[in-house]
């Protein structure tokens, strides 16, 4: 095993230490040593203890094989009450007063049936496996204190099962939201990292191979697109540390400029058209997103001349529309880019939804609706 394994093996044996189980059975464990002195004591003073002592190993073991059962209603565990029973009142005949304690471990497991299948018989017999006892015709071999305690031996002990298992639900129920917890932060800077970032990127690839047609051809724009890449390289560096942060500064109205910027230097005509302000953050945060993969779209899978990006609201409901000419031919059905996954979880999280249709003329129109909370 790697040093790796050990670790983390030696981890997972810390956890359950300090787990609530092996609290309860620790307790649960000097409870039942508890009740086995005087036991043993009483069977010593008969001179008994050989024969008793083997009967009182046996009856631990089946008590302990059915305390530690999954708590689910099981046909198996029946038979072991039964017998224990058996073990609890036949030896009263042979041991006598010294074997009257461990009347209490039989009310502690008829509790915890009681629970698993949820009887009310069950319950009130419970209360009487001590003093049912009291009723032999013989009081010599009965420990009157003993009898009438065990009903509140068995339920300290269903309490300690009890409270162990709802504490071992509860630790695990948090683990489960702990572990929820963390896929979802991994999920969220994947799909940051992949929205802000890989947005960045395929605009800064396309800077470069313009800036590199420009000055090839001599063009006196290459300064000014040299300019705009280095922009775009601090842009980037920022969107790296906001995604590191779990930091969020999208504007709508600078995506706009920026697209606009960036299809007019492509050689893209761009109309912008904006008829809503003051939109809530978080439709301002996914309409900027969907404007980012939009613009991201037709510049990686269109050959455009033209595009067109309006921004509406009617009766409440925001629409965004990117409208291009150019489309090449579609790729596979159903092969979705992982900024459109990522773009739909955005926006049906806000109750909204995206369209894309194509034309015949080459036409694509990508929508994005987003309502606006009122």
């Amino acid at each position: 095993m790697t040093l790796h394994g050990r670790r983390a093996r030696l981890r997972d044996l810390r956890a359950r230490l300090k787990g609530p189980s092996w609290v309860g059975g620790l307790g649960l464990a000097a409870g039942i040593a508890g009740l086995c002195v005087p036991v043993l004591t009483g069977l010593a003073a008969s001179k008994a203890l050989a024969g008793g002592a083997v009967a009182l190993v046996v009856l631990l073991g089946l008590h302990v094989a059915f305390i530690a059962e999954s708590p689910v209603r099981r046909a198996g565990a029946w038979w072991i009450v039964a017998v224990q029973a058996w073990l609890t009142y036949l030896p009263l005949t042979v041991f006598g007063a010294a074997w009257t304690p461990v009347c209490g471990l039989l009310a502690g497991a008829v509790l915890v049936m009681a629970a698993r299948i949820r009887s009310v018989v069950l319950v009130l017999l419970a209360l009487a496996c001590g003093p049912v006892v009291l009723a032999a015709p013989d009081r010599t071999m009965i420990d009157p204190l003993w009898a009438l305690a065990a009903p509140l031996t068995g339920l300290a002990e269903y309490a300690v099962i009890t409270l162990t298992s709802r504490a071992r639900r509860l630790g695990e129920a948090r683990t489960e939201v702990m572990r929820r917890a963390v896929a979802m932060e991994r999920r969220r800077f994947t799909r940051d990292l992949h929205d802000l970032v890989g947005h960045r990127l395929t605009v800064l690839v396309l800077k470069v191979q313009l800036l590199e047609r420009l000055v090839a051809e001599g063009d006196e724009k290459a300064r000014i697109e040299v300019s705009e890449t280095l922009e775009l390289l601090r842009n980037l560096s920022a969107d790296v540390r906001a995604v590191a942060h779990g930091l969020r500064s999208s504007s709508l109205a600078a995506e706009l400029g920026s697209a606009r910027s960036l299809l007019e230097s492509a050689r893209v005509r761009c109309q912008i058209r904006v008829s809503c302000r003051d939109l809530p953050g978080d439709v301002e945060e996914a309409l900027t997103h969907a404007l980012r993969e939009g613009v991201t779209n037709v510049l990686r899978h269109a050959e455009a001349r033209q595009c067109s990006v309006h921004l509406l609201e009617r009766d409440h409901m925001v629409r965004l529309t990117i409208r291009n000419d150019g489309v090449r031919p579609p790729r596979r059905p159903g092969d979705a880019g992982q900024g459109l996954l990522n773009l739909a979880d955005r926006v049906s999280a806000l109750g909204g939804w995206l369209e894309a249709t194509s034309s015949r003329t080459g036409q694509f129109t990508f929508s994005v609706y987003v309502p606006r909370k009122k």
